[in-house]
């Protein structure tokens, strides 16, 4: 293969779904044995908001929400930050190298307010329930928290509320339609896309040598980053995006994005498995109404501001204003939970057990119990496919006969 094939295969189209889960299922694996933490964006997102409002004169980290999940530091001096500071960096570097930077504003006013909004929601839910779509999904059930199933599958049914209200009126906006007497050629520069990707490339070898730099005196932190930057290429690459699993599900029958993520939420469970065998203690969250609760907000949330931690991440260095204001309410919603944990925590959350799968069934049962509700899941998805799109069939077919 010659390198203007590898470079047009790999580097600027999309990559398929399917094999880009199935490697982020893999990395999540590895990261979470190499690093033992998993991969997840809202917490840190959380002290981000809470260094703001550090900067502004208060003292977030006197509460108790800082005190569970760690203020102390800069973004440099964590796991977190400093992945997440990869993954920036890997979107970013995978959208040059396509020339899919443009910015891009929103269309009306109202999208700016579901944006914010919605992000807020998703931002406070995720909290809530002390994980997202990465902490849950491809943690949280990966690490046999019983906490992650709850959230998953109040996240489904926030997901559908979220996609009918979508289709109000008042989100609808009135297409401009403009009389053209011939249709436009597309204009393609060449040497712009050639200058973007040698953008890309320099964003991505620069990160890459000072996070190798970084191991020497830090090895978590520079592999992190590492790992950032490969997830970071992979969301962005693939259109990695929660959101449109399950909008897409609910509206258009499409399921291919979601019995991916189902598929490699199946491979990480058997390499988490491993490293919690040979040692590495999982994240077990509390299985309390939280977890419901929180996983309705974010599913509604994400639908509502149309993209979730992942999507909002990569669509916002692409260049789409839209997403910097999902970026924003999500910082804020989660910054709020923060403020108001201490009161909620006890009724929601700290009173209840931290249920692990492996403890209840012993290590190999948790494991069975794991995959048979991962196909259970998918089985779901697929006889809602089925009968999504024979619905449709009937539909279409009394429409056609009533014509």
């Amino acid at each position: 293969m010659t390198w203007q094939e590898f470079k047009q295969n790999y580097l600027v189209r999309f990559w398929a779904p399917l094999p880009a889960v199935l490697a982020a299922g893999v990395l999540s694996a590895y990261y979470f044995g190499i690093t033992g933490t998993f991969w997840a964006v809202t917490g840190e997102f959380t002290r981000w908001g809470g260094h703001l409002l550090q900067f502004a004169g208060l003292h977030p980290e006197n509460w108790g929400y800082f005190k569970t999940i760690g203020l102390a530091g800069t973004p440099l001096d964590r796991i977190d930050g400093m992945m997440i500071l990869g993954m920036f960096a890997g979107c970013l570097s995978a959208a040059l190298w396509a020339n899919n930077v443009k910015l891009r504003l929103p269309q009306h006013r109202i999208r700016i307010v579901q944006a914010v909004a919605g992000g807020m929601i998703a931002g406070f839910g995720a909290r809530l329930a002390m994980g997202c779509n990465l902490a849950a999904f491809f943690t949280g059930i990966p690490q046999f928290s019983l906490h992650a199933w709850f959230f998953a599958l109040a996240t489904a049914a926030g997901s559908w509320f979220g996609a009918r209200f979508t289709m109000l009126p008042v989100f609808r906006i009135p297409v401009k339609l403009q009389k053209v007497s011939a249709a436009q050629p597309l204009t393609q520069y060449p040497d712009h896309a050639a200058r973007r990707f040698r953008y890309g490339m320099w964003v991505f070898v620069a990160f890459a040598l000072w996070a190798l730099a970084q191991t020497f005196n830090a090895p978590k932190l520079g592999l992190a980053a590492l790992f950032g930057l490969a997830f970071g290429l992979i969301i962005e690459r693939a259109q990695v995006c929660f959101t449109s699993a399950f909008r897409d599900l609910w509206l258009t029958g499409r399921t291919q994005m979601a019995k991916a993520i189902i598929i490699g939420m199946a491979v990480s469970t058997i390499g988490v498995y491993s490293y919690v065998q040979l040692g590495v203690p999982a994240k077990i969250m509390w299985m309390g109404p939280n977890a419901a609760i929180g996983g309705l907000l974010f599913g509604f949330g994400i639908v509502l501001a149309g993209g979730c931690e992942t999507g909002w991440m990569y669509r916002a260095v692409e260049g789409q204003v839209h997403y910097w204001w999902v970026g924003f309410g999500n910082i804020i919603g989660a910054t709020v939970l923060a403020a108001v944990w201490d009161d909620i925590a006890p009724a929601l959350a700290t009173s209840y057990p931290k249920t692990n799968l492996l403890e209840v069934f012993g290590p190999q049962g948790g494991l069975i119990v794991t995959y048979l509700l991962l196909a259970a899941a998918m089985l779901a998805v697929l006889a809602w496919e089925k009968r999504f799109f024979a619905r449709k069939a009937a539909r279409d077919n009394a429409a056609q006969e009533a014509a």
